[in-house]
């Protein structure tokens, strides 16, 4: 891990994306709350929102950070995706990148676990960094 104790406490913030593409009754199944396994999409909320928390024990670079805030929000895009995105929050001395990726990430398993009954064609795809704030290296917006 590279040493970030000489780096200041800042207000970081970053949102990342992902996009779940299926079949459209796959996404009309989700969107009626018919799935065997529960209501997807708050199941994967729950699912992402760990996922931010736990991201220094999934890559083993990442340095554990005191999380203020997930916020996972969803865009149903009919006939067959759905964009997932991340918003993650802290102070601390490094960004909360990763935190965001790996939230996005795993909503989109989530969802392909909770469907892959039905749907074994799921694609989780486009996840990627939107935005970051704060830190030496300061505001970073994709150009889309």
């Amino acid at each position: 891990m590279v040493d970030v104790g000489g780096k200041g406490i800042t207000h970081r913030v970053a949102t990342a994306t992902a996009t779940v593409r299926m079949k459209p009754a796959t996404l009309k199944l989700i969107r009626e709350k018919k799935a065997k396994k529960g209501d997807v999409l708050e199941v994967a909320r729950v699912a992402g929102i760990s996922a931010a928390k736990e991201t220094a024990r999934l890559i083993p670079m990442c340095h554990s950070l005191a999380i203020t805030k997930v916020e996972i929000d969803y865009e149903v895009k009919p006939p067959n995706a759905i964009v997932v995105t991340a918003t993650v929050e802290a102070f601390d001395r490094t960004g909360v990148e990763m935190e965001a990726l790996t939230a996005v990430a795993i909503c989109g398993l989530t969802i392909y676990d909770m469907c892959k009954s039905v749907d074994k064609e799921i694609i989780i795809d486009n996840i990627c960094l939107l935005e970051k704030k704060g830190g030496k290296s300061g505001h970073f917006r994709r150009k889309i």
